[in-house]
């Protein structure tokens, strides 16, 4: 999947300025500020909020980046995300791909625990619906976006 026109962040106010900031749990694709190509999946993440805000964004990727892709749920998209929910760290200014959303997530969990097998997984996982994000990883690709505008989503 190539990156659409227009990137969408989902959450409790209008975020004008992105930040990169540390939590308390890793996520697929390690820290950063995340975003989706999919308004309508920006507008889910934006409805566990008590004022569900989305935040719209254009981009332009400098060539200089480091950029992971990944075009579908893989192999290595899956040793990735386990490298990353493990806490490790890596490389990349940013990462695009399929999210392990949460049910996707409890079978990664499960493998990570040895519960599911890698073969397991892959036969659980591709029934679920297509997710995507964008992980912008450092400041220098939080530089290549561009606030549009905000709306509030409703309820």
């Amino acid at each position: 999947m190539s990156l659409p026109g227009k990137i969408y962040h989902g959450g409790f106010c209008a975020i004008e300025r992105p930040e990169i900031r540390h939590s308390d749990f890793a996520k697929d694709f390690g820290v950063g500020f995340y975003c989706t190509g999919l308004q309508e999946q920006a507008e889910r993440w934006a409805k566990r909020y008590a004022s569900p805000i989305v935040s719209v964004y254009g981009y332009a990727l400098a060539n200089a980046l480091n950029v992971l892709a990944f075009d579908a749920m893989t192999e290595e998209w899956l040793d990735f995300i386990v490298s990353c929910r493990s806490g490790t760290p890596h490389r990349y200014d940013v990462v695009r791909g399929a999210m392990a959303n949460d049910q996707i997530w409890n079978y990664v969990a499960d493998y990570m625990t040895g519960i599911l097998t890698r073969e397991q997984f892959w036969v659980l996982a591709k029934f679920k619906r297509s997710t995507h994000q964008i992980a912008f990883c450092s400041q220098q690709a939080l530089e290549s976006l561009n606030f549009l505008e905000n709306y509030e989503v409703l309820k």
